[in-house]
């Protein structure tokens, strides 16, 4: 459905349906808080299947790194009777961490997932909470990454809403190719100039 640059597409509505059943999960389980199953669901939803279960793979790898380094924070944070240094410092540092292992594991495309997963979960345990609140929040992160994966297995976009898809990243395409192509001829404009400056 579209009113003029606004469109309301099979992307949009399986994102609302991916929140609506964490919040109903959390509800009906009495898990508590269903916002980092919520977000993970959000992160993993992608307009297909494939692409889902291929994002869905790098997530999962993220979110296991991310909720590794927060478990490790809470007893570091533990350990030092939960000292302000210690967040302000340690985090950064994990931060970090998330970025050189992603990268060495070629897991680029999980990066944020990681980061995001690792400070949601670090920054939310709320003090004198015991190691399974941790393990909790990491799991959290699973459900959420499996709803959204498996609504774009159960719910598959129609035909036109795919071509539809693809028209618009080849326009996407097409304008950071435009782009490209204009600092490659600025580039090389500067370099003539500066060869007949000499």
């Amino acid at each position: 459905m579209q009113i003029g640059r606004f469109r309301l597409g099979m992307r949009t509505m399986k994102t609302a349906l991916a929140v609506l059943l964490c919040i109903l999960l959390f509800h009906v389980t009495d898990r508590g808080s269903p916002l980092i199953a919520a977000l993970a669901a959000v992160f993993s939803l992608r307009q297909d299947l494939t692409t889902s279960i291929s994002f869905g793979r790098s997530r999962v790898l993220g979110n296991s790194l991310g909720g590794l380094l927060a478990l490790i924070f809470y007893y570091v944070q533990a350990f030092f009777k939960n000292d302000f240094f210690v967040e302000l410092f340690v985090l950064p540092l994990f931060v970090i961490l998330v970025i050189v292992i992603s990268d060495g594991l070629n897991n680029n495309s999980g990066i944020i997932s990681a980061i995001a997963t690792m400070l949601l979960i670090a920054l939310s345990i709320p003090q004198g909470e015991s190691f399974l609140y941790a393990l909790n929040r990491v799991l959290d992160t699973f459900i959420g990454t499996i709803i959204g994966i498996s609504l774009n297995g159960v719910i598959s976009p129609q035909t036109d809403e795919k071509e539809k898809q693809i028209k618009e990243d080849l326009v996407e395409l097409r304008k950071k190719e435009a782009d490209l192509n204009k600092m490659l001829y600025d580039v090389r404009k500067q370099i003539k100039e500066q060869s007949h400056q000499k």
